[in-house]
């Protein structure tokens, strides 16, 4: 794996965080929102993460609806973070390392769906631009055993129901926490120990 992470940051092709006084924001879809909110609180420049559904219609974006799988929907985390703290290129690659598997289709773990898929959902039209070369980047250095499942995607952001906001920092002995999420959060601090928060 310590192939992989090296291979990854070279495939970053943006340059260093930006020194720009303000917040943006990224939407990411990689299985149970539980998890991908889990790590990115644990990054520098994260200042908050917010678990909800992407990529279908507002009238259905409910925890209920969405586990039908009919809804269009994936599980996201919605993700404000400082550019002069780290960077849309950094938050891929935390996103692409330990977050979760980008060449699972439909599932994450013991999550099966097409709402457990793994998709960005870009919120500029740089971060389109750059998520697709990303993407292409780590594919053409065959990083992974399989293809990159990652897809682009369009769609309103809608925040899930407070039950499951800060789900593994509010329960963190919770057993679905202790055997998927935890330790994601691990690696993170492993992995990327510049950009750990505890």
């Amino acid at each position: 794996m310590k192939l992989a992470q090296t291979l990854i940051a070279a495939a970053l092709i943006a340059g260093p965080a930006s020194a720009a006084p303000k917040t943006e924001t990224a939407v990411l879809a990689g299985g149970c929102f539980w998890g991908m909110e889990s790590v990115f609180e644990h990054v520098k420049g994260v200042t908050n993460v917010v678990s909800g559904y992407a990529g279908g219609s507002p009238h259905d974006a409910n925890y209920d609806a969405v586990s039908s799988e009919g809804t269009g929907h994936a599980e996201a985390v919605k993700i404000t973070y400082d550019p002069a703290q780290v960077s849309y290129a950094q938050l891929l690659q935390i996103y692409f390392t330990v977050a979760h598997d980008p060449t699972e289709i439909d599932r994450q773990g013991p999550d099966t769906g097409h709402s457990y898929r793994s998709a960005i959902f870009p919120q500029t039209p740089e971060q389109a631009r750059f998520a697709k070369a990303f993407i292409a980047r780590l594919n053409s250095a065959h990083i992974y055993k399989a293809p990159i499942a990652t897809k682009l995607e369009s769609g309103g952001f809608y925040p899930a129901e407070a039950f499951h906001q800060g789900f593994a920092r509010k329960h963190p002995t919770y057993p679905y926490i202790v055997i998927n999420d935890r330790p994601k959060v691990a690696a993170l601090q492993r992995k990327f120990p510049a950009f750990y928060k505890a």
